[in-house]
């Protein structure tokens, strides 16, 4: 489990196919902490470290999560958002996230606000998905790339997140422009009343 609140980006030194398998070689600043069999949320997916050595580590990531993430487009020299499991004992100053992305979305919108940035994001929008909580509302949370964030002008099949100066800076959000494809979580609490209002 996570919360939202990314720790920093991590690089990709490199990428490796095998099978319908990708490979991801990544450094950070706290290699030396993790250790074998650790998840870490990268772009807000929950992936097990399975090898660390030479100021890397290593995670895997099969085929179903490649197809719905955006980790299959990563190349080396990437930067990638990257969270540690929350620690129980730790205020939750994000929001209750699994580390299990639903689906992809794109930016079609980047406003500099002078101050922040407002970005826009729009996904496939499913009628019966939506009924089961995977949808926005305003002031809910949603988690894209791995960052917990307020949700504003919510749509059918978009939505807006304004950016502070110190998520943009600290996270990959620098690097998302018009086109670029994102990762998104929507709220489990959500979902899960969905669920229980479906049998009443």
């Amino acid at each position: 489990m996570f919360s939202g609140i990314v720790e920093e980006f991590a690089t990709v030194v490199s990428v490796e196919k095998e099978q319908e398998n990708m490979h991801f070689t990544l450094t950070c600043s706290f290699v030396d902490e993790l250790k074998i069999d650790q998840s870490v949320a990268h772009n807000g997916v929950c992936l097990t470290v399975v090898k660390i050595e030479n100021g890397n580590y290593v995670v895997t990531a099969m085929k179903e999560t490649l197809q719905k993430s955006n980790l299959g487009l990563l190349k080396a020299g990437d930067k990638v958002n990257v969270e540690r499991s929350m620690m129980m004992n730790g205020r939750l100053d994000g929001h209750i996230v699994q580390g299990h992305v639903d689906q992809t979305a794109e930016c079609v919108a980047k406003i500099d606000q002078q101050g922040s940035y407002t970005f826009r994001f729009k996904y496939l929008f499913d009628k019966e998905m939506a009924k089961k909580g995977y949808m926005t509302v305003d002031k809910g949370s949603v988690t894209v790339n791995g960052v917990s964030l307020t949700v504003c002008n919510s749509q059918d099949d978009s939505f807006e997140v304004n950016i502070i100066p110190y998520t943009y800076d600290n996270t990959n959000f620098h690097q998302i422009e018009v086109g670029t494809v994102v990762n998104l979580e929507f709220d489990i609490i959500g979902k899960y009343i969905a669920r229980i209002q479906s049998f009443s």
